[in-house]
């Protein structure tokens, strides 16, 4: 397959791949393993601010550098129950192929349920 720059480079790097633990940290999951596509968040939320943003990935590297750039992205923003920029703005800022848009739907249910989990109810 033919990756663009910004796929190959956030997949390459994934900067922010890994688990927070500690106070205000809240976790939302989406996907299966079985289904080919699973992503895990993590999100510490302190004064309804995304202090720190890490994820987990069985993916592909389409999803991979999507799930890298959100995290990378939604730090020091607002803690709201969307993803910082939208699925089909993602689309297109990493070439994603249609076969593949899906995927990127369950990174936003995935991002939805670790951010909502943090918010005041």
């Amino acid at each position: 397959m033919n990756y663009s720059e910004l796929t190959r480079r956030y997949f390459d790097t994934a900067a922010d791949a890994g688990v927070l633990d500690g106070p205000d940290v809240h976790r939302g999951a989406a996907g299966s393993h079985a289904q080919g596509t699973w992503v895990q968040f993590d999100v510490q939320i302190s004064q309804g601010i995304i202090r720190a943003a890490r994820f987990l990935a069985f993916a592909c590297p389409h999803t991979i550098a999507v799930a890298a750039w959100v995290t990378e992205h939604a730090v020091g923003t607002v803690a709201t129950a969307a993803l910082p920029e939208s699925v089909p703005d993602l689309s297109a800022r990493f070439a994603v192929p249609a076969e593949k848009r899906g995927r990127l739907l369950v990174i936003e249910d995935a991002w939805i349920a670790a951010v909502a989990s943090g918010l005041p109810r």
